[in-house]
């Protein structure tokens, strides 16, 4: 496993939550990435992000990780969910909302 795989391992790993996105949830740099975040906060619960645009390694190793050709890309407890357009169909299902309590995720600090 490459350097940058094992890097991608421990984020995934040591986070209930994680996004791989373009930009950060203040200031997202592309619409998908701003809908993954409002959905996240719309579900109300904690997460954790990764600014694709800082680190050109994990921007192009994340896709292979996954096998999934987009960012943003959602993690939840170790598991690949999906990308923004996934996460607003299950969100609207209210299956996101499922999937984050089956999972015990942290809610957010109000």
């Amino acid at each position: 496993m490459s350097d940058v795989s094992t890097r991608i391992d421990d984020i995934v790993g040591s986070n209930d939550v994680v996004l791989f996105m373009k930009g950060t949830p203040l200031f997202p740099q592309c619409g998908f990435s701003s809908r993954a975040v409002a959905i996240l906060d719309h579900c109300g619960v904690a997460y954790d992000s990764v600014d694709v645009l800082q680190d050109m390694e994990i921007r192009q190793a994340i896709k292979s990780y996954s096998d999934w050709p987009t960012i943003p890309q959602l993690y939840v407890k170790g598991e690949f969910v999906g990308g923004s357009d996934i996460m607003m169909e299950m969100y609207e299902a209210g299956e996101l909302q499922a999937l984050m309590q089956e999972k015990a995720v942290a809610k957010a600090d109000s």
